[in-house]
């Protein structure tokens, strides 16, 4: 058999070289298949894109480069855990700021002495420093001045004695006292109903 020498290399140790590159740019080639399958699973929520990254790089290393091109800049766990955290900081946000009006439920701020919407007193202003206060607290949290606020158990039993209708027909005036009067008739004939 006739034999050729390629720069001084018999063909038999140039086979095996050629042999070898070829196997190695295979074993490259199948490692970079399993690359692009698992960097899109990370990156790519939809599993039908990553079956088409990981078919794109069955083409010999250009589709692994064009998937390098065109693949999302952030992991999936990256883009979800930020979504988290700006949620988390919107509702803490919006729980510093914001509390909704206890009697129309309109959005308020927590300094508001008023309602802008049912004009309702939410808060009184304390007489020393003029911050807003609640109106059943008893001393200024801001300057420590009393307030004069009555105790707690005499609003529970003013409660009840204004919302007694008996009480209140002897209490108002007689034209008031006739209104209240047919009211609480009206009103006993729509609760039988």
């Amino acid at each position: 058999m006739l034999r050729f020498a390629i720069f001084g290399i018999e063909n038999d140790s140039v086979n095996t070289a050629v042999n070898v590159l070829l196997l190695v740019l295979i074993v490259v080639w199948f490692a970079l298949i399993f690359w692009t399958f698992a960097d899109a699973r990370r990156r790519i929520d939809d599993p039908m894109l990553v079956a088409c990254a990981t078919a794109a790089s069955l083409f010999p290393f250009v589709g692994t480069i064009v998937y390098l091109i065109v693949r999302p800049p952030e992991f999936v766990d990256d883009v979800r855990l930020r979504e988290l955290e700006m949620t988390a900081a919107e509702a803490r946000l919006a729980q510093l700021d914001y509390q909704l009006c206890p009697h129309c439920d309109y959005e308020i701020k927590a300094d508001y002495l008023r309602c802008p919407s049912c004009m309702r007193k939410l808060k009184e202003r304390c007489y020393s420093c003029s911050k807003p206060i609640d109106p059943a607290w008893r001393i200024c949290p801001f300057c420590e001045a009393e307030t004069n606020a009555p105790t707690p158990s005499t609003t529970r039993r003013r409660r009840r004695q204004t919302t007694d209708q008996a009480t209140v027909a002897t209490e108002a005036p007689p034209e008031l006292a006739e209104a209240a009067e047919t009211g609480t008739g009206e009103t006993s004939r729509r609760r039988r109903r």
